[in-house]
């Protein structure tokens, strides 16, 4: 888990995250969406 940490981290500002309703993806500059997954909300 800290490696993923430490590698999600490490890529600098040029990261975008999309907290969208169904899904939350997580875009890199110059390596495209690297995360894709359903979003959860607990009421």
């Amino acid at each position: 888990m800290i490696k993923f940490f430490k590698r999600f981290f490490s890529w600098g500002e040029d990261l975008a995250i999309d907290l969208g309703t169904a899904t939350t993806l997580v875009y890199v500059k110059e390596r495209g969406i690297v995360l894709n997954e359903p979003s959860v909300l607990v009421v």
